[in-house]
């Protein structure tokens, strides 16, 4: 049951929970009419301490689809936190005022501490560099919708897988299910941290690290791509080293499959070139058009079961 849960990572999320999720998101797709009055009267907080497009906006339109209003604490420059008051205090502020928080913060624990003071759920849309649970769940949904299924496929996870909290919580997410394999393909600098390789294999999932996307292209089902952060990295000559590590183009994908499908978080910058959108693997757009019922059910469900 997810009703009056927080949602702060993907660790503390089960299987049955995903899929009572994906479930839901898939009621919503077929009969959307039939959810438009599902949280009339209730409210929903948005604290987005760092830059958002996707996550704020379709936040927001799931909840007006479902009938709620929305308050939105704006440009921390023009709230209470630029004469000084603490993120402690914003967060009791806003939890007087609604119903559940979704915040977004730069820095990892953030959205614990938030949960741990607010007596309404909060929701982690993201902080530091481990944590974007919601988008672990469009991803793995946006996989089921174009697949049919997520356990016996073979996935591809491209770029800083070290940094990265979208890899990071989508890597954790694969494994509560029975994939096939996943390779993680990245630089040495950005492979993927010890933990990450720890819950993989606890989890009995198969999982190889490679530098080269053209060694495993012909095997992937899906293949995964982020953009490698800047703003990540705790030495900017770190960045400068692995910059432009990957750029998938028509000529990369000569070799894939006809049923892959390439997915990524958004926003990409070059790690995809432009005339991949034209091709039937690029699934990336519709990927991010799913983010509104995925996210939909889960305030529903959380709110009102």
């Amino acid at each position: 049951m997810l009703r009056g849960r927080d949602i702060i990572s993907v660790n503390e999320l089960s299987r049955q929970d995903f899929e009572q999720i994906f479930d839901a998101a898939d009621e919503i797709l077929e009969a959307p009419g039939k959810w438009s009055s599902a949280l009339r009267s209730r409210i929903m907080a948005t604290a987005f301490f760092e830059p958002s497009t996707r996550t704020r906006l379709s936040f927001h339109t799931a909840m007006l689809r479902l009938g709620g209003e929305v308050i939105d604490l704006g440009e921390v420059e023009k709230s209470s936190m630029a004469k000084g008051e603490n993120l402690s205090d914003t967060i009791r502020m806003l939890d007087s005022y609604s119903d559940v928080i979704v915040m977004r913060h730069r820095l990892e624990g953030a959205a614990k501490l938030a949960a741990e003071i607010a007596e309404k759920p909060v929701i982690n849309a993201g902080d530091g560099s481990r944590n974007h649970p919601t988008q672990a769940m469009i991803d793995l949904y946006a996989i089921r919708r174009f697949h049919g299924r997520i356990d016996g496929l073979t996935i591809g996870v491209l770029g800083d897988l070290k940094y990265g909290r979208a890899t990071n919580s989508f890597i954790a997410a694969l494994a509560k299910f029975r994939v096939e394999r996943i390779y993680l393909i990245s630089p040495p600098q950005l492979r993927v941290r010890d933990d990450t390789r720890e819950l993989l294999s606890e989890a009995g999932i198969e999982f190889k690290e490679v530098e080269r996307l053209e060694d495993v292209i012909g095997e992937l089902d899906v293949l995964y791509a982020s953009r490698i952060q800047k703003e990540r990295f705790p030495d900017p000559s770190e960045y400068e080293l692995v910059r432009g590590s990957y750029v998938i183009t028509a000529e990369t994908l000569k070799g894939a499959k006809s049923s892959l499908t390439i997915l990524h978080p958004l926003p990409r910058v070059d790690e995809i070139s432009f005339e991949v959108d034209s091709t039937p693997h690029a699934k990336y757009f519709e990927q991010a058009a799913l983010g509104v019922p995925v996210r939909m059910a889960l305030l529903k469900l959380i709110l009102v079961g």
